[in-house]
């Protein structure tokens, strides 16, 4: 090797070299060993403590991802009794009016309206959207 061969280095082209996590491009990251939270999730797997490390940005920077090591992945937890209880009961503050105490089958707007649109302008509701508010007997118990 002669002297001129010996400065020569190969450097990654999304690093920023500056110490911070290389930054990709969309679709340019690797796909074999890393993954984004929701790639990790549909594989059946999360971070487990795992830091990123590196970053994906699509639409000029304004949307980004962090992204994992794969092979640092642990397998996903399974769904207790007492996590799916708290899941049902935050969906359900979602989807009851507290007006009329119907629980529909999709989020109602209680942040900009406070209820349902029947009880806030009339605008009636299929009934085959919600399901029957508790029997006022049923509430005292």
């Amino acid at each position: 090797m002669d002297g001129q061969d010996q400065d020569l280095v190969d450097i990654d082209p999304n690093d920023p070299r500056d110490g911070t996590l290389p930054i990709y491009r969309w679709r340019q990251a690797g796909r074999e060993n890393l993954a984004t939270r929701r790639q990790l999730r549909e594989m059946g797997l999360r971070p487990g403590g795992a830091e990123p490390v590196a970053r994906i940005e699509c639409r000029g920077g304004k949307r980004w991802a962090w992204l994992y090591r794969i092979d640092l992945a642990k397998p996903k937890r399974p769904m207790t009794l007492a996590k799916e209880a708290a899941l049902d009961a935050a969906m359900a503050a979602r989807q009851t009016c507290g007006t009329c105490r119907r629980r529909y089958f999709h989020c109602i707007p209680l942040r900009s309206l406070g209820s349902c649109l029947e009880c806030y302008d009339g605008t009636p509701a299929d009934p085959a959207s919600y399901t029957a508010p508790p029997a006022p007997h049923l509430l005292a118990a």
